[in-house]
């Protein structure tokens, strides 16, 4: 069973940045796929990004695409997300997970980690 830790969120100023990681533990994520989603307050998870085994495949939600970027260092077993140009409109608690489906739904992933909180200020 792989545990999933989140870190490096924080509280950022409009248009700042941050890096989140997520490392794992208990099992190489060599040969999956990971994701990143995000709850706001009194909201559901929504997708934000994923990438494939290798890394030569990304994709993302329309919202974030062009701000963040997501990565992996399968040598370290973590993924990072890179947000860039943060607006308000992205606080919410921010979560890794595994792919085990084909889609981008919160149901294709599992494994989930605790969350790291992200607040942007205006």
């Amino acid at each position: 069973q792989v545990q999933l830790v989140e870190s490096g969120g924080g509280l950022v100023q409009a248009g700042g940045s941050l890096r989140l990681s997520c490392v794992a533990s208990g099992r190489t994520l060599t040969t999956y796929g990971m994701g990143w989603f995000r709850q706001a307050p009194g909201k559901e998870r929504e997708f934000v990004a994923t990438i494939n085994w290798s890394g030569s495949m990304r994709n993302y939600a329309d919202s974030v695409r062009g701000r963040f970027t997501i990565s992996r260092d399968n040598a370290k077993n973590t993924v990072y997300l890179q947000m860039n140009s943060l607006k308000p409109e992205d606080t919410a608690v921010y979560y890794c997970a595994v792919r085990r489906g084909l889609h981008t739904t919160v149901v294709d992933f599992g494994s989930w980690g605790q969350g790291t909180q992200v607040t942007v200020s205006s």
